[in-house]
């Protein structure tokens, strides 16, 4: 029996999040910022870590301060560093949010050559996945780099240890060049995956007709909600193995699997102070409660209430709750399986 040393491990993209201190500004006039660690799969590790998964984290930092930073966080958080190399040449990413509730969270990358994007095969054959429990991909890492191509090789070797494969969609319209190069690197990746995870947007982005209203920053209309009940069984039924959740924000979300019903597991009303970082909250609380044998209405429910409980707050990976807050929350709303 192989010995497994992480329950999950995630790949893809890190750096220093800038969150403003001035909330309800605009911003122009922030005078402030607070610094935490960011990127969707340090913040999903993170939001493991706390619920109390073992995690580790496969990326690429800078010899530089920011990755200095990146580190010292990520060990505080008790994320595995062992398997993020320094890149001589490159920067650890930055970015920063505004924070302007309840709906405009501006948000700006400063990537020019992040390290993360240099992440190697040879890097991630250094990483244990066949040790590994569970492995979370993110979409973005496919977008520049040989990140790429090491992102692919991760989710060909997690599927020949049988390493449950998930990916975030993580949509980042500013990293890709196009629609369509967005589409073609997800394809290449998708036969490797369990679990696919995205909003309506980045789902509709992946298989809708006009993804380039999703790019321009668009919401989905009722018109475009309704074609995705209509692609998302067809895109299933290729594979049936494979289950994609949909976030639909504060109505929840709903997991489609070949051959059976959609389930539905609603939202819970809270009063909204920053949306960023939730569904990085909720894929944490997802993959927690699936570790635990746990089932898809179980374990999307966790997910909705870490979900609810980080747009609560100010921050994004200083936000993810921990398992007895994310408890005391579901016990005041019904428990686990309501």
């Amino acid at each position: 029996m192989t010995e497994i040393l992480y329950d999950l491990m995630t790949l893809g993209r890190c750096g220093m999040d800038l969150f403003a201190q001035n909330i309800g500004a605009d911003f122009a006039a922030i005078t402030g910022f607070d610094a935490h660690i960011g990127g969707s799969p340090t913040n999903i590790a993170v939001a493991a870590s706390r619920l109390g998964l073992r995690t580790a984290l496969l990326t690429a930092v800078a010899p530089d301060l920011v990755g200095d930073f990146v580190l010292a966080h990520l060990e505080e958080e008790g994320v595995d560093t062992h398997y993020i190399p320094r890149k001589p040449g490159t920067h650890t990413g930055l970015a920063v949010v505004g924070v302007q509730p309840p709906d405009r969270f501006p948000l700006l990358f400063y990537r020019h050559n992040p390290a993360d994007i240099w992440l190697t095969v040879d890097d991630v054959a250094a990483a244990p996945l066949a040790k590994t429990r569970a492995l979370l991909l993110s979409g973005t890492a496919l977008s520049r780099g040989s990140c790429a191509a090491a992102t692919i090789f991760a989710a060909q070797q997690a599927s020949a240890a049988s390493v449950t494969t998930y990916l975030d969609i993580d949509l980042r319209p500013d990293q890709w060049a196009d629609p369509n190069a967005l589409r073609a690197a997800l394809g290449q990746l998708l036969p490797q995956v369990d679990v696919v995870i995205g909003t309506e947007e980045e789902v509709y982005a992946l298989l809708g007709a006009a993804p380039e209203s999703v790019f321009a920053g668009q919401r989905l209309n009722p018109e475009q909600r309704a074609e995705l009940n209509v692609v998302v069984p067809i895109f299933l039924a290729a594979d049936v193995e494979r289950t994609l959740i949909l976030k639909r924000g504060s109505h929840g979300a709903s997991v489609f699997a070949a051959g059976h019903a959609a389930v539905d597991v609603s939202g819970f009303p809270v009063e909204v102070l920053n949306t960023v970082g939730a569904g990085d909250a909720f894929a944490g609380g997802l993959i927690y409660g699936r570790c635990q044998g746990w089932d898809w209405r179980a374990s999307v429910r966790m997910g909705n209430a870490c979900g609810a409980l980080v747009v609560t707050r100010h921050g994004c990976a200083a936000a993810m709750p921990r398992r007895d807050e994310v408890e005391v929350f579901l016990a005041a709303h019904g428990g686990p399986s309501a």
